[in-house]
């Protein structure tokens, strides 16, 4: 059972990183294409979303690694 848990942890945090940073990227492709004066600003709120995004399956795999050790 700590197995199952630990592959769900790590999988739907994945999952969902995978997902929130499509969107995040195909939105700041959108905004660029609209304004490309822009550019940097749209740049640098994306990265910042993106790093926010990749907390998640960080935090999924720590979760599972507890799961499955403890």
């Amino acid at each position: 059972m700590e197995v199952l848990a630990a592959a769900l942890a790590v999988g739907l945090g994945a999952l969902g990183a995978g997902i929130g940073n499509g969107l995040i990227v195909s939105k700041t492709v959108e905004g660029i294409s609209r304004q490309p004066e822009l550019q940097g600003k749209l740049q640098t709120t994306m990265f910042i979303g993106v790093g926010i995004v990749e907390v998640v399956p960080i935090i999924g795999v720590v979760i599972g690694f507890l799961a499955f050790f403890s």
